[in-house]
């Protein structure tokens, strides 16, 4: 056996990915082929990612990273520290029989269960992508916040990536239009001055003109957050619709005498998640309410001048009887939200007075009173 090399780490998950690697560490470090005995890699159980622990007679099958400096210790505890990993000495053997002290990043024994074997190739195929959106974010953060910060919002940061993603992939039709495409804007900079539930981001780029030619530099502030599914509960039967009412401190900072606002049910769409479960997760969340057919009403911007964020809009049909409950949300969410039972007339009525004020809702209860009928009638399918 080697001399116990202190540069020396055995990656057996998701950094064994060298783009990931290379992400987090800034370079891509000498890696070769090896292998760890009596350990099993398995998914954490309802997990994207994978977990290590010993057992007899399995092989862990990974990387080893030499060369290993006290920079790259430091961004690995940034990227894995937050999530119960602890460095232990283990002996690998590489490719070419080697046997070569390293050590390893643990996890938490009681963290996970185990599940199925993991399988790098379906890892990257399903999560690669998101992962590596998502790694940018929290490398981003190195040195500025501690791992556990960032810990406590990775949901969010995940949801984000996953966003950026998804709208990458929307192809919408243009049948107007100059055509223009990401391409024709030259990105000079992007500075992060705050990353939280929500980021901030402040854009300076150039686009191209419908005239010929760039513009001059344009400096912009965005807002960035996840994108989010809407769904407003619709019984065809009883001619009602749900609505929910929660304070809103976006409109109390805007001045807003009344910041209690009806809205349809609303929630971001997590990680991993479709838009239709996280439609019928957050009715059943928010109101109680179990959703049947889904009918898509619309995929939007709210506000595309500053704010990045995709919003996938639904008439769900429900049952709503007299006796739901009143209160719903989530404790652990700071949520406290109440819902009211209104009939289509009336809400057709508010939205007239303009007392419906939310722009989800509105465009949601107009494409109810086009679809009304249909829908009471049975002939439009999810």
């Amino acid at each position: 056996m080697t001399n116990p090399p202190m540069d020396a780490l055995f990656f057996y998950g998701t950094l064994r990915y060298a783009p990931l690697l290379g992400l987090v560490l800034g370079r891509v470090p000498d890696l070769v082929d090896a292998t760890l005995a009596d350990h099993l890699v398995s998914w954490a159980e309802g997990e994207s990612f994978p977990m290590i622990e010993g057992c007899a007679g399995a092989t862990a099958t990974g990387v080893l990273a030499t060369g290993i400096t006290a920079e790259d210790r430091a961004r690995l505890d940034h990227y894995e520290g937050a999530f119960a990993y602890r460095l232990a000495q283990v002996e690998v053997r590489t490719g070419g029989g080697e046997r070569v002290a390293a050590e390893v990043y643990l996890p938490d024994a009681a963290a996970w269960t185990a599940g199925a074997r993991w399988s790098l190739g379906d890892w990257v195929r399903d999560w690669g992508l998101l992962t590596l959106e998502a790694a940018a974010e929290v490398m981003g953060l190195y040195g500025t916040e501690t791992p556990e910060s960032i810990a406590a919002r990775f949901g969010m940061i995940r949801a984000r990536a996953q966003s950026r993603l998804r709208s990458g992939a929307w192809h919408r039709p243009q049948t107007v239009g100059a055509g223009f495409t990401r391409a024709d804007i030259a990105l000079d900079r992007v500075d992060r001055p705050y990353t939280k539930f929500f980021a901030i981001e402040e854009y300076s780029a150039r686009h191209r003109l419908f005239g010929g030619g760039l513009s001059a530099p344009v400096s912009r502030a965005v807002f960035r957050a996840a994108d989010a599914v809407t769904v407003l509960p619709y019984d065809p039967e009883r001619d009602r619709v749900l609505l929910i009412e929660q304070v809103r401190l976006g409109a109390y900072a805007h001045g807003d005498p009344a910041p209690w606002l009806l809205e349809p049910v609303a929630g971001i769409i997590d990680a991993g998640e479709s838009e239709e479960t996280t439609a019928r997760r957050e009715a059943q969340e928010e109101a109680g309410v179990q959703i049947g057919a889904l009918h898509p009403v619309g995929r939007y911007y709210p506000s595309p001048g500053g704010v990045a964020q995709v919003l996938i809009s639904y008439v769900g049909i429900a049952d709503l009887p007299d006796d739901l409950p009143a209160i719903g949300g989530l404790d652990a969410e700071g949520e406290d939200i109440r819902s009211h039972l209104v009939s289509l007339d009336a809400a057709l009525e508010m939205l007239t007075s303009g007392e419906l004020a939310v722009a989800p809702l509105i465009i949601s209860v107009q494409w109810l009173a086009r679809h009304r009928e249909t829908l009471r009638g049975g002939s439009l399918t999810a």
